[in-house]
């Protein structure tokens, strides 16, 4: 197959047509898409996503497939793909949480965040099909953090190296600290959160993450934080690590630095979760939008599990809940 890559941004990843998902995926185009994928960590694939095949053959280019831990969100036939729909509530029941973001309801919005950062291990990447887009509204945001460690100031990158964020499940955002609209409140969470919820001191111990780490195939350092789930700096567990981790999120998630992909039925747009943050901006609150997801595994192999007793999970715990209780 021929291919055609062209920037998404002037900021973030490529855009690639000439891709036939009914045919066979020859060694030397999957070659061509993983260096594609390497490089650039967002690739966008417009109008590529016919059928649920379709999706799944892009996806095993880049990995073998995850399925997801909620078998209720599970794409009936396809226990690799996992429903992200959001449904109005006359539609029937929603995948995604119902959120008030600065006075708007938006069904299925997210903070900026990288998957699974409150765990130790982190997938590889996912992929995104759009089945039912909305009138308006839905985009999914993505920021390169390759470009972002690139673009910070050379004071602050020798503030940040060997430094790590801790970082805790927390499935309600109105608790976040990092990284949150001034004013949002929670309408409904899906039941598969609530579940989750019930099972964070069993099932989610804090984890820490390296704030910067080298990508191993270009030596390239990436920027490694996530404002969504981060409780603290490990080594400055006190306000001015606080105020350190807000200077490189604000500077991380400044617009400027963002794409967002305003979908069309049947694109499919694949990112490397080890270099980028997404977000969802969400859909009007009686919009009806369908999209589905693979999984790619894989680790980075950074990530370290901590103690709920470690000292300064302790500071950070008692620090957040306080500011929880004043909220």
């Amino acid at each position: 197959m021929t291919l055609d890559f062209k920037p998404l941004s002037q900021c973030v990843g490529l855009s690639v047509n000439g891709l036939d998902l009914t045919r066979p995926i020859d060694r030397d185009t999957q070659a061509a898409l993983y260096g594609a994928f390497i490089e650039a960590g967002v690739l966008a694939f417009p109008g590529a996503g016919a059928t649920p095949e379709a999706h799944l053959t892009l996806s095993r280019c880049f990995g073998g497939l995850q399925r997801h831990p909620v078998k209720e969100n599970w794409v009936s036939g396809y226990p690799e793909l996992v429903d992200i729909s959001y449904r109005p509530s006359a539609g029937g029941q929603s995948a995604v949480a119902l959120y008030e973001v600065d006075g708007e309801r938006r069904g299925g919005w997210l903070p900026w965040h990288s998957d699974l950062t409150f765990m130790a291990k982190i997938n590889r990447g996912g992929i995104l099909r759009a089945i039912t887009t909305p009138r308006t509204g839905g985009r999914t945001g993505f920021i390169d953090q390759i470009a972002i460690y690139a673009s910070l100031p050379e004071a602050l990158k020798r503030r940040i190296e060997g430094l790590h964020v801790v970082y805790r499940l927390r499935p309600d955002f109105t608790h976040e600290r990092f990284g949150r609209p001034k004013t949002l409140k929670l309408i409904n969470n899906p039941p598969s959160l609530q579940s989750m919820a019930a099972r964070i001191d069993s099932d989610f111990p804090p984890v820490r993450h390296p704030m910067v780490y080298v990508q191993p195939e270009t030596g390239r350092k990436v920027l490694n934080v996530s404002p969504t789930s981060a409780l603290g700096i490990y080594e400055m567990p006190d306000d001015a690590g606080d105020a350190l981790l807000d200077e490189v999120i604000a500077h991380a998630t400044h617009p400027d630095h963002a794409y967002f992909h305003d979908w069309q039925r049947d694109d499919l747009v694949l990112w490397d979760n080890w270099r980028t943050l997404h977000c969802a901006e969400g859909a009007p609150e009686d919009c009806l939008r369908e999209m589905q997801r693979t999984t790619i595994v894989g680790d980075y192999d950074l990530g370290a599990p901590l103690s709920p007793r470690d000292p300064a999970v302790i500071a950070m715990s008692r620090r957040r809940n306080r500011s929880d209780a004043a909220a």
